[in-house]
C-alpha cells in the first residue's frame, strides 16, 4: 500500500505528525492505593522503569513479575517544541482497566475499558518544552469486566494465562488542527462498483464553507476524485472505483487469492484551503450468506481457520514488534490456511493491516467476561460498541464473534435473560455493520446467530465421520455433545445456516510436566501427529454441508502446548505437509 506508514499505529486513517510515545517510563505499584492523595501525578516517589507498551508481567518490559498488583503508576516526559495552535491528542492503543491521565499535574480524564482505542485532547494543558505525562491505571481479578484468556487467580489454570494489568499497546500523540477528521467509515458495494465513505468532522460549529476531497487510486494511478460538502460534522462520499481509461471492463475486488486494495486521501477543506489530510485505503469485498452458504464477492467461500491466541512468551499480549506479526500471518499462510479466529482478544490494528496486505481472513472476538450481571452487561456492551466501530473499515474481518462457550453467560441454555443479552448483542451489533455474519454463541448453545459454530475435539477421524454423517441429527440437537452441550439454547432451532467446525484438533506432543496439556492423548513423532490430523481434518472436508473449519492453534500458550508452533514460533511439523493436507479442499 502506499497509504502506509511502518509502526503507525492506527494504520486506517494516517497523519504525518505524530509521536510514539512508547520506550522508557517511570513505573511504580501502587498496592496501597495512596498515588492520588499523595500526589503521584506531580511526581513518582521512589520509582523504577518499564518499557512501554509491555505489561510488567512480561520479560520484555523490564520487570517479568507476575503477581497481581491492582494498581500501577506510569511517568514520562515528553518534549513540546516549537508549539504550534493545533489540538495534541494523547491516544492509548490499550491500556487495561481503568485508565486515569495527568499532564503537568492537572486531571485531563479517564478510560474505563481494557482492549480499543480511547484518546484525551491534551492541549489545554500543555506548555512549550518539557511535558510530564502520568498514568495510573486500576486492575483486578473481577469477572465482570472484559478479561478474555486473563487469569482471575494467582496461578494459571486450564486454558487460562497470566493477567495483563496496564498499557499493553502503543501509547502516542499526534497533532490535529481545532476543525479535523475525527472518523471514516468506508462500505464497499460491488453492485454500485463504489464504497460509501462517510467522514466525521470534529469542528468548532462553523462548518460553513467545508469541504471533503477524496482521492482514489490503485497502485499509484489516479481512479477517482470527488469532493462534497460538509453538512452537520459530517460528509458523505461515494468513492468511484471505476477509471474509464485504465479499468473500463472493471475494478479490482479483495480476496484471499488476490487481496488487492485501494488507496483514499481525504483532505478537509475550507474554502480551497486544506485544513486536515489523512490517509486511509479500503478493499472492494462482499460477504454475505446465501441459501446455507458463505459467499465472498459472491462465490462459496470455504474456510479453513486456525486459532489465534495472540501471546508473546517474552511480551504476553503484546507483540514484540510489527514484524512479529507478520511473520505469524506468513507462517500460517504457508501452513495452508486462509483466516485465523483472533480468539479472546481485540489484536494491535496493525495486524489487522497486514491481514488486509496479505489476505488473510479474520474472525473478530470480544474478550470474554466471566459472570452475567449488570456490571457485565454494561462493561461488554460499551467495549463491544468501540470495537466495532474502530475495526469496521478492515476488509480482513468477515465474522464478528462477540460470544464464545457461553463464557459469560453460563446459563444461556435455558436462561432468558441470557438468551436476550446475546440477541441485545447480535442486534446492536447488526445495527452498526449489517454487513458482516455475527455468531453468537460460538461453539455450543447458540440463540440467533447467522452461522452454526460446533466445537468438537474428537481425536478419531473415524469416529468424527460418522458423528457427523447425519447433519439433522447435529441441527436438532439429538447427538452433538450430549453428554454437556447442544448446538442450541432451548428455544431456539436451526434456520438453514451454514455449519463450521470452529475449533477442532488441538494436538500436543507428549507432556513434559509443569502442567502442559493439549486435547485427547498426546503422540510422540511428526509421523503420529499428520496421520492424526490428516484424518480428523479430512473427516472434516468430507462432511459435504460443512463450510469450513478452524483448528486449534497457532502457537503453543503458557500451558497450553498445542500450538503448529512453539511459543518462540519454530515450526513444530513440516509446514508444507500441514498445507497438503488443507489444500485438500
Amino acid at each position: 500500500m502506499n497509504n502506509y506508514t511502518k509502526n503507525y499505529p492506527r494504520p486506517q486513517m494516517i497523519r504525518e505528525r505524530w509521536i510514539n510515545l512508547n520506550g522508557e517510563w517511570e513505573f511504580m505499584f501502587d498496592d496501597e492505593h495512596v498515588g492520588e492523595t499523595e500526589g503521584y501525578f506531580h511526581r513518582l516517589p521512589a520509582s523504577r522503569h518499564i518499557i512501554v507498551p509491555f505489561s510488567y508481567e512480561t520479560k520484555l518490559s523490564g520487570i517479568g513479575e507476575e503477581d497481581p498488583h491492582g494498581c500501577v503508576w506510569y511517568q514520562r516526559n515528553v518534549e513540546i517544541y516549537p508549539y504550534t495552535d493545533h489540538r495534541r491528542m494523547l491516544i492509548f492503543e490499550g491500556s487495561d482497566y481503568r485508565t486515569k491521565v495527568w499532564i503537568n499535574g492537572t486531571f485531563v480524564g479517564e478510560h474505563l475499558g481494557g482492549s480499543e482505542r480511547f484518546s484525551f485532547d491534551i492541549t489545554e494543558t500543555l506548555k512549550e518544552g518539557s511535558n510530564t505525562i502520568t498514568v495510573e491505571v486500576l486492575d483486578s481479578f473481577c469477572v465482570s469486566q472484559p478479561r478474555g484468556k486473563q487469569r482471575w487467580g494467582t496461578e494459571n489454570f486450564g486454558c487460562w494465562y497470566v493477567q495483563t494489568t496496564g498499557i499493553w499497546k502503543t501509547v502516542w500523540m499526534e497533532e490535529v488542527p481545532s476543525v479535523h477528521i475525527g472518523g471514516i467509515k468506508i462500505t464497499p458495494s460491488l453492485q454500485r462498483a463504489c464504497a460509501d465513505a462517510v467522514i466525521e468532522i470534529e469542528e468548532d460549529g462553523k462548518s460553513e464553507g467545508l469541504t471533503i476531497e477524496a482521492r482514489v487510486t490503485f497502485e499509484g494511478i489516479p481512479v477517482s476524485v470527488t469532493e462534497n460538502q460538509v453538512i452537520d460534522g459530517k460528509a458523505i462520499q461515494i468513492l468511484s472505483v471505476l477509471n474509464r481509461q485504465e479499468y473500463v471492463w472493471g475494478f479490482h475486488q479483495w480476496s484471499p487469492e488476490n487481496p488487492s486494495l485501494y488507496d483514499v486521501t481525504f483532505a478537509l477543506k475550507r474554502d480551497g484551503h486544506i485544513l486536515d489530510q489523512v490517509k486511509s485505503y479500503f478493499g472492494m469485498r462482499e460477504i454475505r450468506i446465501d441459501e446455507g452458504k458463505i459467499l465472498l464477492n459472491g462465490v462459496p467461500l470455504y474456510q479453513k481457520l486456525i486459532l489465534d491466541q495472540g501471546y508473546w512468551k517474552e511480551s504476553g499480549l503484546t507483540p514484540p514488534s510489527e514484524e512479529a506479526l507478520t511473520e505469524d500471518i506468513d507462517k500460517i499462510r504457508r501452513m495452508g490456511f486462509n483466516g485465523v479466529r483472533k480468539h479472546m482478544k481485540i489484536e494491535d490494528e496493525r495486524f489487522l493491516y497486514w491481514c488486509d496486505v496479505k489476505g488473510i481472513l479474520v474472525w473478530s472476538e470480544m474478550p470474554a467476561t466471566y459472570s452475567f450481571d449488570d456490571l457485565a452487561i454494561k462493561s461488554f456492551t460499551s467495549e463491544w460498541i468501540d470495537i466495532v466501530r474502530q475495526n469496521y473499515n478492515h476488509p480482513c474481518i468477515i465474522t464478528w464473534t462477540p460470544f464464545n462457550e457461553s463464557w459469560g453467560v453460563p446459563d444461556i441454555k435455558t436462561s432468558k435473560v441470557e438468551q436476550a443479552f446475546t440477541k441485545m448483542i447480535y442486534y446492536l451489533t447488526k445495527s452498526m455493520d449489517p454487513m458482516r455474519p455475527v455468531i453468537t454463541n460460538d461453539g455450543w448453545e447458540h440463540t440467533i446467530s447467522d452461522i452454526l459454530t460446533l466445537h468438537d475435539y474428537e481425536e478419531d477421524g473415524d469416529i468424527f465421520r460418522k458423528k457427523y454423517a447425519e447433519k439433522e441429527l447435529i441441527v436438532t440437537n439429538e447427538i452433538y455433545h450430549a453428554k454437556v452441550r447442544s448446538a442450541f439454547a432451548d428455544g431456539y432451532h436451526y434456520q438453514g445456516q451454514p455449519i463450521i467446525i470452529s475449533e477442532y484438533g488441538g494436538i500436543a506432543f507428549e507432556d513434559k510436566g509443569d502442567g502442559q496439556w493439549g486435547y485427547g492423548d498426546a503422540v510422540r513423532t511428526e509421523t503420529e501427529f499428520l496421520e492424526r490430523y490428516r484424518k480428523i481434518t479430512s473427516a472434516i472436508q468430507s462432511i459435504s454441508y460443512i463450510s469450513g473449519y478452524c483448528y486449534t492453534q497457532v502457537s503453543d500458550v503458557q500451558q497450553e502446548v498445542n500450538g503448529l508452533l512453539t511459543e518462540d514460533r519454530k515450526y513444530k511439523i513440516d509446514p508444507e505437509k500441514i498445507a497438503a493436507i488443507n489444500r485438500a479442499v
